[in-house]
């Protein structure tokens, strides 16, 4: 008998495959949704999966990447302002504005990159709230798109999208929908490629990826395009719901990255299912305490304060570490067996 031995990778648990149908399920219940829901309950349901993809994203920025940045409204409102140009100058249809808008985010996130990229640590999240500004105060001086009062989507374009306010709802809820389902692929995906490998081991000790012969600054080069183009899609989106827009609705700063950064840090940073219990939680929070003015803000702030000294990790962190659950096995182990037993399964 051979002592020879050899390795696997285990890719997924029992907790992920039940939660990979799980999953499937609660699809076909959310497509069906304009048939059960309201028109508020879709809208809510729409906000959700537009937050929540935008905190997918700043988890891969900031999770995995290290890109810590505190102005990713920037392309929030660069997709929200290019939804309205595509849409009034050239008369393209809304929903083809979006992908568009996308390519033209990741474009311009090609200098952008190469700028900021010279900072590091707190300098680097201080360029990308500046960049960001710098959006801002840039669209309010376009007077065709209303300058620094903003302007609203017209009728006759919102109508295009369908013929009966039902419809109009009902496709911008399933728009919303396929938005996180892709976010939530590409991300899942990408973690579970050689590329997420790379991502991993950038996150746990740069130096030492560095030392392992990966392009660090290529590799958050392209997370930082990737996350810009899906970003401003999903600021598309969101305006293409509010049918108006102005530069402070647009690039504001609480909106878009304080709340999607309050929602991963709870949830549990560098994970997959960490902005998933975040944007659950924020959502519950904001139900209960949003008419309650600044004190909603403070328990939000009391919340945060909570989860970082009694689970820094998070709270799915927490979970995890606890019960040893995973539902998104984009992690990787390798797992030691004598290739006499080649057939069966590693424990």
């Amino acid at each position: 008998m051979t002592e020879a031995t050899t390795y696997r990778v285990i890719q997924s648990t029992p907790s992920s495959q039940m939660a990979a149908l799980a999953a499937l399920a609660l699809l076909v219940i959310l497509v069906a949704a304009p048939w059960w829901a309201g028109r508020g309950d879709m809208r809510l349901l729409s906000e959700i999966f537009l937050y929540l993809s935008l905190a997918v994203l700043w988890n891969l920025l900031a999770g995995y990447a290290g890109l810590v940045s505190v102005g990713q409204q920037a392309f929030v409102g660069f997709g929200g302002y290019g939804l309205f140009a595509l849409a009034m100058f050239l008369g393209l249809h809304p929903l083809l504005a979006v992908p568009l808008v996308g390519v033209a985010a990741a474009l311009i996130a090609i200098p952008i990159a190469f700028l900021i990229f010279r900072l590091s640590g707190a300098y680097f999240a201080i360029g990308t709230w500046v960049i960001a500004e710098v959006f801002r105060l840039s669209f309010a001086q376009v007077s065709s798109l209303g300058g620094g009062s903003g302007t609203s989507l017209p009728i006759a374009i919102v109508k295009s999208m369908a013929g009966s306010r039902a419809l109009r709802d009902s496709i911008s809820y399933w728009a919303a929908l396929a938005m996180i389902v892709l976010v939530l692929a590409v991300v899942y995906l990408w973690l579970r490629s050689r590329h997420g490998i790379s991502l991993t081991a950038i996150r746990d000790n740069e130096l030492a990826a560095r030392s392992l012969g990966i392009d660090v600054w290529w590799t958050k080069f392209w997370v930082y395009l990737v996350a810009a183009a899906l970003t401003a899609s999903v600021g598309a989106l969101l305006f293409l719901q509010k049918l108006r827009i102005s530069p402070d609705a647009a690039f504001n700063v609480n909106d878009w990255t304080a709340y999607v950064i309050f929602i991963v840090v709870i949830g549990g940073i560098g994970t997959m299912e960490g902005p998933l219990i975040g944007t659950l939680v924020f959502f519950l929070l904001r139900g209960f305490f949003a008419d309650l003015g600044t004190v909603y803000l403070m328990v939000l702030g009391a919340v945060a304060i909570v989860v970082i000294l009694k689970a820094p990790r998070g709270i799915w962190g927490y979970i995890h570490d606890r019960y040893g659950l995973t539902l998104f096995p984009v992690s990787r182990r390798v797992v030691k067996f004598d290739s006499s037993h080649k057939n069966e399964n590693p424990s």
